[in-house]
């Protein structure tokens, strides 16, 4: 796939979300849906970075290696399947290119 095919990603909306850290699990209640997802790392600091913006796979890798130590070759492939799976449960909103 390349790059002007990959689709991207953008994060709902923070005020619809309510967000609380539980151990090693987050809790995160959805008001539109009024579903509570019980996520683990990397799925908070994937949302946290992600803003306002729609982004590829790459750029939230991109952005969360600023932060975090990835020095995994595959992180893209990675975040991608994250992506995926949060466009599945309502709480990133994903657009094919």
């Amino acid at each position: 796939m390349t790059r002007s095919q990959t689709p991207t990603f953008k994060a709902g909306q923070v005020d619809g979300l309510l967000v609380e850290p539980l151990d090693q699990m987050t809790l995160i209640y959805q008001r539109r849906s009024g579903v509570t997802h019980i996520v683990a790392e990397p799925i908070p600091e994937i949302l946290a970075v992600m803003g306002n913006d729609f982004l590829s796979a790459e750029d939230v890798a991109t952005r969360l290696a600023s932060s975090f130590d990835l020095d995994d070759s595959n992180a893209t492939a990675i975040v991608l399947a994250r992506l995926e799976e949060l466009a599945s449960l309502g709480l990133v909103e994903r657009r094919n290119a």
